[in-house]
């Protein structure tokens, strides 16, 4: 007997936000299945909240705004011009949207607390499944879940999700 797969589909606008009124329908949407992701997946089988949800998906949103994962493709964009003879500055150039959105990534990273930062990373960020989150760390099988649910119960207040 097959166990049915469950679905959670909802409607996000092309930057990744969702629409803030229900009869709004954005101009360009795509519809994501939530469970793709490990944390969706652990909402769909009842082993994390709505709340704990919508909390990892902010710190994820926040992550892919600040443009925190590593490149995996060549960088095509123009070469700077450096005026000296080092070469181009150092520096990242990040644009205002990215900076708010790193400055809300390490301040809800900062609120879950100390030890709790790689768990989110692995699970929400970088999209590990619980049981390579919880070798790669170390811990025993099923610690992952009660350390996780409440890293994102403290990102949660963060984001101020009621």
């Amino acid at each position: 007997m097959e166990r049915s797969q469950a679905r959670i589909v909802t409607e996000r606008n092309i930057d990744g936000s969702r629409s803030t009124r229900k009869d709004e329908k954005p101009a360009r949407s795509l519809t994501v299945n939530a469970t793709d992701s490990p944390l969706g997946w652990l909402l769909a089988h009842g082993h994390v909240t709505i709340r704990q949800f919508e909390a990892g998906e902010r710190l994820r949103s926040d992550w892919e705004r600040a443009q925190l994962a590593p490149r995996v493709t060549m960088a095509w964009d123009a070469a700077p011009v450096a005026r000296g003879r080092g070469g181009s500055p150092a520096g990242v150039d990040l644009n205002g949207a990215q900076m708010d959105a790193r400055r809300r990534f390490d301040r809800a990273i900062a609120a879950a607390g100390p030890g709790l930062a790689d768990i989110l990373w692995r699970i929400v960020c970088a999209g590990e499944g619980m049981r390579d989150a919880e070798t790669a760390l170390g811990w025993p099988a099923r610690a992952g879940k009660v350390v996780l649910t409440l890293a994102l119960d403290r990102v949660a207040t963060y984001y101020r999700i009621g």
